[in-house]
């Protein structure tokens, strides 16, 4: 299991609401002004059971100045729901390589309160101990940046330093709605995405030594009303531990196709009334406090 995979399984990314699983170039005309209210946010994550979206990606990895290129498709598809324990009903989101890393399941869960995640198979222990964490919050502000999930000295899951004794993470999210631009991907132009940026900060305790390895991951996805996930732009790097170099690891995925099935009742309704499938249910409690869960991709992500 590599530093990566793992910090792929933190981040908004991956499968967000019809997406695998989120540093941006040249800004676009159409940015949205600062504390501006995103009418209608849900619309943004349409999760109807049989939509579907095909993506093609592109990895670009490896130390410094030796960089390996390799292209990969992959298809998400909203496949049902899921009752977790305690009765919680989530919707599950099936994408075939996300990353170009298999196949795996996401479950997350919308309502008036913004959209959550629960976890995904396969999954890892790092993972297991943030989730659930709030990936979006309705209505979506321009400039609007709140804290996913921020857990000191946790198992990372992995003995990356080889002395037989897996090494402790201190770990931190934030999400931000950067604003509203034009976006072109093969499936056509939209004119008023959101973008979003994800940022993870992980800060590794080598067990073996008296040192600290940093890891980060940056991710930018753009979401287009009644769309959803239409391009994303992710930047992992890992900070050199012992003798090697560091490594950078740059992943885009971007819309090739989509078929978003309707929902009648909810595309479009009012965000303070949640209804249909992701009606209120007493474990939504847990939403207003998500920042602070004591509990991001998987081992595949």
């Amino acid at each position: 299991m590599t530093v990566q995979h793992l910090l792929r399984a933190t981040v908004i990314a991956a499968g967000v609401l019809g997406a695998t699983t989120l540093f941006f170039g040249p800004a676009q005309a159409q940015a949205a002004e600062g504390g501006q209210t995103i009418a209608q946010s849900a619309d943004y994550f349409p999760d109807t059971v049989g939509t579907r979206w095909q993506y093609r990606g592109q990895i670009s990895e490896g130390p410094l100045q030796t960089i390996e290129n390799k292209y990969f498709s992959n298809v998400s598809t909203v496949t049902g729901t899921r009752t977790l324990k305690g009765g919680l009903i989530v919707t599950v989101f099936h994408d075939t390589n996300p990353g170009n890393h298999g196949p795996s399941d996401s479950f997350y869960r919308r309502d008036a309160a913004g959209v959550v995640y629960y976890g995904s198979e396969p999954g890892t222990p790092l993972e297991k101990q943030l989730t659930p964490y709030q990936i979006i919050r309705f209505p979506m502000k321009v400039s609007q940046s709140f804290q996913q999930f921020n857990r000191t000295d946790i198992d990372f899951g992995s003995d990356i330093d080889g002395d037989g004794t897996n090494e402790h993470v201190d770990v931190e999210g934030l999400s931000t709605v950067m604003g509203q631009e034009s976006i072109t991907v093969p499936a056509g132009t939209y004119p008023d995405a959101v973008r979003v940026e994800a940022r993870m900060t992980l800060k590794i305790r080598l067990s073996s030594v008296d040192r600290t390895a940093v890891g980060t991951d940056v991710m930018t996805a753009w979401f287009a009303r009644g769309v959803g996930l239409v391009k994303y732009i992710e930047r992992q790097e890992l900070a050199a531990m012992k003798d090697d170099r560091g490594n950078i690891t740059d992943i885009t995925e971007e819309l090739e196709e989509v078929s978003v099935k309707s929902a009648p009742g909810l595309q479009g309704r009012n965000e303070s009334a949640p209804e249909g499938l992701f009606a209120d249910h007493a474990g939504d409690q847990e939403l207003l406090h998500i920042v602070v869960a004591p509990s991001l991709r998987t081992d595949a992500r």
